[in-house]
């Protein structure tokens, strides 16, 4: 949000995510499809995915009905009721043209227990081949999305069906839903020790720069979150040191660049105190905030691939919380 196209490629960004359940409303599929897809649409020359539009089933939980065929529930924007299946989440992903498609799965909460969470891992298989059976573009990849809740034995049995479908990659979901982060760490660590080695392994709706350092240390590749760009429209910026709140009047005279080791265009050309003054009125704090911020994951998630490649991710991982936590040892 609040970016252009040109913006987001001036950051160097390799991929950027679409909301299936979103862009099926609007513009919908009668456009894209004039357009030729999304990219040709925003102007946008890089990797797109799709998530399945699935995430709703969470968010809007309290109005759909959840059956085998798919997920039947009330539209957030005109009250009329929308149906998404496997077949039609496939269908709207392939109008989209995303580079990777996310199949449609049964989320629940994480907190949920009992038959229902089995229920959903096994009902999130059988819509995997229903999407794989769906899909009419050889040069999309689809994603499997690996359910389970908090437990050990449904994420394992998940893990060993979906492999058999042999996906382009895998997705660890169902989580950053409330749970404590041991329960969080030990799940990903779990599926991605039982993943195969070979194909990306995508942690879905995590943003925090300390769990993306841990899950990188625990095997995961890729991720997802609006983080970033909302704590950003609230007047927060991700810095090596932390998070700061630019709206707080400690930086009402700070002359300083915003994250003094950041080489992105907010940080060369303003200073704490400009943004301060802006940042309760002006969409521009939002902009140029957003900006920084996805600039400074970016580089984190880029610093932390050449560490590895260097054999020197273990020395990044201290000197990271050492930044962050200064009482670190």
């Amino acid at each position: 949000k609040g970016l252009t196209s040109q913006q987001l490629d001036d950051l160097d960004l390799d991929i950027i995510l679409g909301n299936t359940y979103h862009l099926g409303l609007r513009p919908g599929e009668d456009v894209l499809s004039a357009m030729g897809g999304l990219h040709s649409l925003m102007s946008w020359p890089r990797n797109i995915l799709t998530d399945s539009g699935g995430f709703q089933m969470v968010s809007l939980l309290d109005l759909a009905k959840i059956t085998e065929q798919g997920v039947e529930f009330q539209s957030a924007h005109d009250g009329s009721m929308i149906n998404i299946t496997p077949e039609k989440s496939i269908e709207v992903q392939n109008c989209i043209g995303s580079d990777i498609m996310m199949q449609l799965d049964d989320v629940v909460h994480v907190s949920t227990r009992g038959p229902r969470v089995e229920e959903a891992m096994w009902r999130s298989i059988r819509w995997l081949d229903r999407c794989i059976s769906a899909n009419k573009s050889s040069q999309q990849q689809m994603f499997a999305i690996i359910q389970g809740g908090l437990d050990f034995e449904l994420r394992t049995k998940c893990i060993e069906e979906m492999v058999k479908r042999d996906t382009a990659g895998y997705a660890i979901g169902g989580l950053s839903g409330g749970e404590s982060k041991n329960e969080f760490w030990r799940i990903v660590v779990h599926c991605t020790e039982r993943l195969p080695k070979d194909k990306p392994r995508y942690c879905m709706g995590v943003g925090y720069p300390v769990d993306l350092v841990v899950c990188v240390a625990l095997g995961v590749d890729m991720f997802d979150c609006v983080y970033p760009c909302r704590t950003a429209r609230f007047g927060s910026a991700l810095i090596s040191s932390g998070k700061i709140q630019l709206k707080s009047n400690e930086f009402k005279n700070d002359f300083g660049p915003l994250d003094p080791l950041c080489h992105c265009m907010t940080c060369k050309q303003y200073t704490r105190a400009m943004l301060h003054s802006i940042s309760s009125k002006e969409q521009l704090a939002g902009i140029l905030l957003t900006y920084h911020n996805l600039y400074y994951l970016n580089n984190l998630m880029r610093t932390m691939r050449q560490a590895i490649i260097d054999g020197k991710f273990p020395e990044f991982v201290r000197g990271f919380m050492r930044l962050q936590h200064p009482d670190f040892q």
